[in-house]
């Protein structure tokens, strides 16, 4: 049980695989780091659902595909740095 988990910072773990789409489950995050791993695969758009966060950084993975609409909707309303999600992986910026 993470509901009630603020900050997961996973930076530079060597993690590999996809983000899981669980991960929109945990609203109460507002600090979520995933930078400087092996991750593949699309942005979950569940990560829209994630709209307590003041910090999204998912640069230098493997990730690929288009941006999430639900997504660039929380980059936008919360001013996160599209450059921290699109920086070291093969990402479609959808949200201009």
């Amino acid at each position: 049980n993470l509901t009630n988990l603020t900050y997961l910072r996973l930076e530079a773990n060597q993690l590999i695989g996809e983000i899981p789409s669980q991960i929109g489950n945990l609203t109460n995050l507002t600090d979520l780091r995933l930078s400087w791993n092996q991750l593949t695969g699309e942005i979950p758009s569940q990560i829209g659902n994630l709209t307590n966060l003041w910090v999204l950084k998912l640069g230098y993975n493997q990730l690929t595909g288009d941006i999430p609409q639900a997504v660039c909707d929380l980059i936008e309303s919360k001013n996160l740095g599209i450059n921290n999600i699109t920086s070291g992986n093969n990402l479609t910026n959808t949200c201009e």
